[in-house]
């Protein structure tokens, strides 16, 4: 099945503005569907969770439904699903909830990859703790972490591997089930970090063989919000600092303070605008989702390699995406030009594509691009073959 691109893009009032956007990795547009349902959630009665009142059932039923969305999209158990300000918050909050078993002579691997909220959380939680942080390299000149980067820092006094499963940088998909054999024959959690990886692939938390995994609905089309998953008896195992008459039921007892009820209706809306991407799907929403990404894929990757082809004809680009396997995400420098001035050219002739590291500070040093990093263009499922088109212009007009 292919994506009808002009209808899902109709359903996006964002895009009327005119740009062509591939800021996405940074956070999508967002759909009318969505939008409406955070409207309706904040024009019903609500209330703290319960089912005696109307603002209470709303509520409850609210994060249900949200918690069952997410979990049909990370092939997760509900009970094991996780609502948290950010993945940063969550990343941190599950940091120093496992940390409280680490100290001295105790090992955490983390990768030079990564963005920096899989990244500092668990350097720093293990420095508090007096254990040892060991850093698995990938390649700069292919942009690929392999399995002996990881396996090579691995030992038995590993406690957790924390990985992405794609870069937000440069798109690079690490063989995720690969490592995850890796930690667990070693010992050791794999936490991952799926944020930019839930945007373009569809999840499987067990089939990844991740421990804990944390996503961003805002990165799919959802509202600011960060979810994390895992096995509802691993969390049972856990016990996280909270207040004392806070639920200390499983999940709950992982989420601070009242919900932010609103963002869990339009979370949900979101994954199942995701659900109907493809036309004609068929069955339940964890199988209509299967063939939605299946399709986003394909799109994804079409416009992605347009893109390549048209850097390559311009000249004097160097693109530092090359992962065999990765994400419809382009990280390129211009000879002779900063990434920022590049960046506000594009911008002045509306199209999207911003400057920088995107909090990979590690991964971009490791390329030899300093924090300046490069222009990023990631597509999204509103990307279309027009503003590809209206991106290579722009670049073929840049001063050289």
């Amino acid at each position: 099945m292919a994506l009808d691109v002009d209808a899902i893009r109709a359903r996006i009032p964002a895009l009327k503005s005119g740009s062509a956007r591939f800021d996405a990795p940074g956070g999508t547009q967002t759909p009318q569907p969505v939008i409406d349902a955070i409207a309706e959630a904040l024009t019903r009665p609500l209330a703290n969770r319960g089912r005696t009142t109307e603002g209470e059932r709303n509520a409850d039923d609210i994060v249900t439904q949200a918690r069952a969305a997410l979990a049909d999209l990370l092939g997760a158990d509900p009970r094991g699903v996780v609502f948290g300000r950010s993945a940063t918050q969550l990343a941190y909050d599950l940091s120093r909830t496992l940390a409280k078993d680490w100290g001295p002579g105790d090992e955490v691997v983390v990768t030079r990859l990564d963005h920096d909220s899989n990244i500092r959380p668990w350097v720093q939680a293990a420095q508090a703790a007096g254990a040892t942080v060991r850093w698995a390299d990938f390649d700069p000149a292919t942009g690929e972490l392999r399995p002996e980067h990881v396996s090579a820092v691995l030992c038995e006094r590993t406690r957790l591997v924390a990985v992405t499963a794609a870069s937000n940088l440069i798109g690079t998909r690490p063989d995720i089930p690969a490592l995850a054999a890796l930690a667990h024959d070693a010992g050791a959690l794999l936490h991952v970090d799926a944020v930019h990886y839930a945007s373009h692939a569809a999840v499987d938390l067990a089939g990844l063989g991740a421990d804990t995994l944390v996503c961003s609905p805002y990165k799919f089309l959802g509202p600011h919000l960060g979810v994390l998953a895992a096995d509802p008896e691993f969390l049972r195992t856990l016990r996280p600092d909270k207040l004392l008459p806070s639920c200390d039921a499983v999940p709950e007892r992982f989420e601070l303070g009242t919900l932010p009820y609103e963002l869990l209706a339009g979370a949900r809306a979101a994954v199942d605008f995701l659900a109907d991407l493809a036309p004609g799907g068929r069955g339940g929403r964890r199988e209509r989702l299967a063939a939605s990404f299946a399709a986003l894929e394909s799109h994804e990757d079409a416009l992605r390699e347009r893109i390549e082809r048209g850097l390559a004809d311009l000249g004097g680009i160097t693109v530092h995406s090359r992962a065999a396997h990765r994400t419809p995400t382009l990280l390129f420098t211009v000879a002779g030009l900063r990434p920022a001035d590049v960046s506000r050219h594009l911008a002045e002739h509306a199209v999207d594509a911003p400057a920088g590291s995107f909090y990979a500070v590690e991964a971009a040093r490791r390329l030899g691009l300093g924090d300046e990093g490069g222009v990023r263009v990631g597509l999204a499922p509103y990307s279309c073959a027009e503003d590809v088109d209206r991106l290579l212009a722009a670049l073929a007009r840049l001063p050289r």
